[in-house]
């Protein structure tokens, strides 16, 4: 019985001792890397750096923590996924974070996601302005109302997201200026979806047609008026310039 005991246990070390050696073996080295969902600026640096972190492995053994460090200088990256395919094959999926403003003070440009994490490095050239007089301290804002018009701007369906030009806010709260559109008023951050569920329902219909404004403080019952551009602080619609500068108009901070 001893016997044949000390010869499972040999053999159960064989066996592990064999496959440690199979999983770091040459004959199943990663050579062939595919990196899936990068679309921001920072996708050469991103793809390079996780080609280079997997090409150290084998499709027996992939570390997504080494992956992950590999790309936690990126905060376009959000997370990552990695598929192995015997002998060679190694797909990594990214999941990004998209920008969807850029920040916007004395101190320069800067992008930043729906969540409030400043994505430096990314290009903000085409985003949405939000006008802030204190650029963010660090890699999250930490300003109320700025979290709250990115996070507007973050739920924004598909169909008006490109078409933000500007947030801002004034004595109606946030206000985003919509290209070949009428300004929606959010008032604040809360209930974003709902509004923007009022707001795409309110611009299919036509006779919105004409509306400078949407006031969408309360989705069910929404406001829309104007026949020309109206002032921010304006109660009732009037006509003004609608080649008003952006740069006089309010800020987010107080």
């Amino acid at each position: 019985m001893k016997k044949i005991l000390a010869g499972v246990i040999v053999g159960v070390c064989a066996i592990a001792g064999g496959w440690l050696w199979l999983r770091d073996a040459s004959v199943v080295q990663v050579r062939d890397v595919f990196v899936t969902g990068l679309s921001s600026s920072e996708e050469p640096q991103i793809r390079e750096a996780l080609k280079a972190a997997a090409l150290d492995m084998t499709t027996l053994h992939v570390r997504e923590d080494q992956l992950r460090a590999a790309v936690a200088q990126f905060p376009s990256v959000a997370g990552l996924k990695a598929d192995a395919k015997f002998p060679h094959k190694l797909t990594i999926e990214v999941r990004e974070r998209a920008p969807v403003a850029a920040i916007e003070s004395g101190a320069g440009r800067v992008a930043a996601a729906g969540d409030g994490r400043v994505l430096r490095g990314l290009k903000a050239a085409d985003l949405p302005t939000l006008h802030v007089r204190t650029p963010p301290p660090g890699d999250r804002v930490t300003d109320r109302k700025t979290l709250g018009a990115l996070g507007v701007a973050g739920v924004a369906p598909v169909e008006l997201r490109s078409r933000i030009e500007r947030l801002w806010s004034g004595p109606r709260g946030l206000t985003l200026q919509m290209r070949n559109g009428p300004d929606l008023v959010f008032g604040s951050g809360s209930d974003a979806n709902r509004k923007w569920a009022a707001a795409v329902r309110v611009l299919a219909d036509p006779s919105s047609a004409g509306a400078t404004y949407l006031d969408l403080r309360v989705p069910e019952r929404v406001a829309a008026g104007g026949l020309g551009p109206v002032e921010p602080d304006a109660q009732q619609p009037v006509q003004t310039n609608p080649q008003a500068p952006v740069e006089n108009s309010p800020t987010l901070n107080p």
